[in-house]
């Protein structure tokens, strides 16, 4: 039975679909863990976009109806604690792709990434054995994004706040018949599930298949200027009926007056500073979910793919998001930040020998999965990784020859660098403890959250429980020496924005006066050129 037959009639018996998949997954069950021969088992990786991590474990998924991922929870293993290394596209996929930390590649933003011939894990498979295909949102690589990405950061050192997002929308789309939504992102999920069928189910080799997804990623915003971001929450009815209006939880916001100033800055630059009613953020909030969904669906395109092939109970699948969706909590939408909705994303791994219906509350982020996917494929795994492998966390058998692991730490690291945000973030999180540093670590206050006490994050407590942030600060600083990666940054942006600048030579006026901050910058566009040039002769040298 293929799910896209019955999406394409709009009517969709999801028992009947979940139930024959269970069928096949349970008699592939028990399988072993190759070493990369014909043994070994295959691996798909899913990966979307700004996909909210807290929606894979919310009892009964309560807000959104989510049923292939349920599938996978109820079959496989979702870890409770999972996080991004960078609240950001390309760099959380440089991260993910080459198993480092993004202060380590120096993936500074959506500009500044991965050179296109950086070895990535997938790329290992290949060498070592396996048959590699990959499709939709890879991301990861220098330049991909706009010029914007490139020169917009010089806004976080510059004494004036530019709007560069525009207003924060839902936008309903199509009827209760239209399943395609993302129609870049259905194409994707055709090509790998065309590929399954037709070629992988007559491999002799084992296989990994990555399909990267856009959704539910908000929509471009063409109003706000050439280099326009994407502040347009769009579905369509049938999507929208998946998702409970009334368990919607409305978001707490503190004063703007009250506001950390990364986070008043932050709001803001994306345009959320002014009124928002209770259905607005509510719209907003439900369109997101909806889209959620939407994702939920191609994931499971795939997974039938693979059920109608018998590729099944032979593959390792992991479900993952490059980081989440604020979805107008923190008074935000987006992500460049280290709260919850932001920072906390997805991760569910189901295939041989991965327990079925577990929970890992071990904390864990995408680093760990480059040498993952090596220990899947039975390869031997780096030790000049930043991450650890997750397979002692869900094989009892690899848990006991855990000597021979490099032992995962207890904690989560990730960092931020790019737009949105006026300088650089650092966040550690722990047991129930969660430490955000800024900049050289004294000019900008931190914030310290309980996670356990306020799983909300609306009460800084730093200054409340100085030991722990003391000791966290401590730990932060064994892992990276942030005020000098703080200080590389400055000077990255600086250096890029003068080299801009010098190509553009007369047209460079007109040119920083239509980029996304337009809005803003046309109403006294001479003072905010004569701060820029004031900025860049301050310490023009290093």
């Amino acid at each position: 039975m293929r799910v896209t037959q019955q999406w394409q009639g709009a009517l969709i018996c999801w028992p009947l679909i979940v139930m024959t998949l269970c069928v096949a997954i349970g008699e592939g069950l028990g399988q072993p863990f190759g070493g990369g021969g014909s043994s070994s088992s295959n691996v798909v990786l899913v990966m979307c976009d700004s996909f909210d991590g807290r929606l894979t474990f919310y009892p009964d998924n309560e807000t959104v109806t989510l049923p292939f991922l349920n599938f996978m929870k109820r079959h496989g293993t979702v870890f409770l604690n999972a996080y991004t290394n960078s609240p950001i596209c390309c760099p959380s996929r440089a991260a993910m792709w080459s198993g480092l930390f993004t202060h380590l590649t120096e993936s500074w933003n959506n500009f500044k990434c991965l050179d296109p011939d950086y070895p990535t894990w997938i790329d290992l498979m290949q060498k070592y054995g396996y048959r590699i295909q990959k499709f939709g949102k890879e991301d990861y690589t220098n330049g991909h994004h706009s010029l914007s990405n490139r020169v917009e950061a010089w806004t976080r050192d510059v004494p004036f706040l530019l709007r560069q997002e525009g207003r924060p929308v839902a936008n309903l789309t199509g009827s209760k018949m239209t399943v395609r939504v993302m129609k870049k992102d259905w194409q994707n999920t055709d090509l790998a599930v065309n590929w399954i069928r037709k070629e992988a189910v007559n491999l002799t080799q084992p296989f990994a298949l990555y399909l990267g997804l856009n959704l539910p990623h908000p929509y471009a915003s063409p109003s706000m200027g050439e280099n326009f971001g994407s502040s347009t929450f769009r579905t369509s009815p049938f999507w929208l009926e998946k998702v409970s209006y009334e368990a919607i939880k409305i978001p707490k916001w503190v004063p703007l007056s009250d506001m950390h100033p990364t986070d008043y800055y932050s709001s803001y630059t994306k345009n959320c500073t002014a009124h928002f009613t209770e259905k607005e953020i509510r719209n907003i909030r439900a369109f997101y979910y909806a889209m959620c969904a939407e994702t939920d669906g191609m994931l499971g395109e795939v997974i039938s793919a693979l059920n109608d092939t018998g590729l099944l109970g032979r593959t390792t699948i992991v479900f993952t998001s490059d980081h989440g969706e604020l979805a107008m909590e923190h008074r935000q939408f987006y992500k460049m930040s280290m709260y919850e909705g932001s920072s906390h994303v997805s991760l569910i791994i189901m295939g041989p020998n991965i327990p079925s219906g577990w929970q890992v509350p071990n904390i864990v982020s995408l680093v760990d999965l480059y040498p993952t996917m090596f220990d899947i494929a039975g390869f031997s795994i780096p030790h000049n990784l930043s991450g650890s492998s997750l397979i002692p966390l869900l094989n009892k058998e690899a848990e006991a020859e855990v000597s021979s692991y490099k032992l995962h730490p207890n904690w989560a690291f990730s960092e931020f660098h790019g737009c949105n945000v006026n300088t650089s973030t650092y966040m550690l999180r722990t047991d129930k403890w969660k430490y955000i540093a800024y900049a050289d670590g004294s000019s900008v206050p931190p914030q310290l959250f309980d996670l356990s006490a306020d799983p909300d994050e609306l009460i800084n407590v730093a200054t409340e429980f100085p030991e722990v942030t003391h000791g966290l600060d401590r730990k932060l600083r064994t892992i990276v020496d942030y005020p000098s990666v703080s200080d590389s940054v400055h000077w990255y942006n600086k250096e890029q924005f003068s080299s801009w600048k010098e190509s553009l030579g007369q047209n460079y006026s007109t040119m920083i006066s239509n980029l996304r901050w337009h809005l803003d910058w046309l109403k006294n566009p001479t003072e905010y050129e004569n701060t820029v040039e004031q900025w860049l002769k301050n310490n023009t040298t290093r």
